[in-house]
């Protein structure tokens, strides 16, 4: 006679891989006092801050490049990037490298952090959406806000946090004094 395998069982293990599926990992970091959030899906590696080569002429929240085996990637302080003072160098600072996405093509740079804290899961159920008001940073740099431990994450929608377009819209209009000034 066949078995009769209990359907709870089954049922159990199927709805914990969809709760699995549902939920998504996330590199925790310190910026200004703040805690953020980034996907892991677009992360590619973290160092440690050091060998940055300054480009002259370039906005305030391009901090330089650096050579990641034998590639140039520029480095993004994050926290200048969000109109807020620039990221004071300590022994704690990072340099997340990022695959951003170009059309077709993808680019990696650099983001400068005070600190990174941990990986972690977070449900979508525990994902609320972006507040339209009360941020520090502009509402389409925020993906949603992550509940964790009953606080908070920030987390970002990094692909517009480090669009090459408006980061190049930017530096334009950072320069456009200086070449008036040369004019």
């Amino acid at each position: 006679m066949n078995a009769i395998t209990p359907v709870t069982q089954s049922l159990s293990t199927v709805i914990r891989n969809l709760e699995l599926e549902d939920q998504q990992q996330y590199l925790t970091f310190m910026l200004s006092g703040e805690t953020y959030a980034i996907s892991i899906l677009s992360i590619k590696e973290i160092i440690q801050y050091g060998a940055l080569t300054e480009v002259p002429r370039m906005p305030d929240f391009i901090r330089g490049v650096i050579n990641l085996r034998g590639a140039v990637v520029p480095v993004i302080d994050l926290s200048a990037r969000f109109g807020k003072p620039p990221t004071p160098v300590g022994r704690r600072n990072c340099i997340i490298i990022i695959e951003v996405a170009l059309g077709s093509e993808t680019q990696n740079v650099g983001v400068m952090v005070d600190a990174v804290n941990a990986v972690l899961e977070i449900p979508a159920n525990e994902i609320e959406q972006a507040p339209t008001f009360g941020t520090n940073i502009r509402a389409d740099f925020i993906a949603g806000m992550g509940k964790i431990n009953g606080k908070f994450v920030i987390i970002l929608n990094i692909q517009y946090v480090l669009s090459m377009d408006d980061m190049a819209t930017l530096a334009a209009v950072s320069s456009a004094p200086e070449l008036a000034l040369a004019g």
